[in-house]
């Protein structure tokens, strides 16, 4: 029998919670939830034995806010995949949340049947990163999206899962001129009307990790007007 996919709510509103916890075992999924940023980090530092496969976390949380969840958990080197599902949901609150290592983000204005479609797509994804391939090599650097790490030269970086589907994605694609919408679509699984200006802020991050020189990019270019494109070896 397969094991279900294990959730962590962290979510401090009472009603709001036990109405995910609910609708997220209505749809078949194993699901906890905790009210402090404190506690998700206690419980997620076990995550070897409780396995979780997911978080859905929100921002104005009582002490630590889920903003510093998710970047003590990336710093930690801890990669579960985390929805951000907040009442912040202005431009700059959302970049801070990408930037911060989450996955996705969604205002908690979000319709139910809309927040278990995310879920279900980031947990597609998570399972389509561990089927697919190992490494990539290129100009002097090695990608390992089984270990999500970034190797340059003596150094090694870690990367977020959706930092690493995004690098696999454009890689997948080498040469060719790659839309916003089509990385909405593929890597995060999202079909609905959605600002594609996270995205923006996703390559910025990549090309600080792959790029000599960041302000003048070689490898992730941008093609003005559609979305971006990858070149293995601009020298070529």
């Amino acid at each position: 029998m397969n094991t279900p996919p294990r959730v962590l709510v962290v979510e401090d509103e009472k009603h709001l919670a036990e109405a995910l916890r609910f609708n997220l075992e209505a749809e078949g999924y194993s699901t906890d939830v905790v009210e402090t940023g404190e506690a998700a980090l206690a419980v997620l530092a076990g995550s070897e034995r409780t396995g979780y496969d997911l978080v859905v976390l929100d921002v104005m949380l009582p002490g630590k806010d889920g903003f510093s969840v998710v970047s003590d958990l990336r710093a930690a080197r801890q990669f579960v995949p985390v929805l951000i599902l907040t009442a912040l949901g202005r431009p700059d609150d959302v970049l801070k949340g990408f930037d911060a290592g989450a996955d996705d983000y969604l205002p908690k204005t979000t319709e139910l049947a809309i927040l278990i479609a995310r879920v279900s797509s980031l947990l597609r994804r998570t399972a389509w990163a561990t089927r697919a391939q190992d490494q990539y090599a290129f100009a002097e650097k090695t990608i390992d999206f089984d270990t999500l790490e970034l190797r340059v030269g003596d150094r090694t970086l870690p990367l977020t899962l959706m930092e690493a589907n995004l690098l696999r994605y454009l890689i997948q694609h080498e040469g060719k001129a790659v839309s916003r919408r089509s990385m909405l679509e593929d890597v995060w699984g999202v079909q609905e009307d959605t600002d594609t200006r996270p995205i923006d802020n996703f390559v910025v991050r990549l090309r600080r990790y792959i790029e000599r020189e960041p302000s003048k990019p070689r490898h992730l270019l941008t093609v003005r007007g559609v979305g971006y494109r990858f070149v293995a070896n601009p020298d070529a």
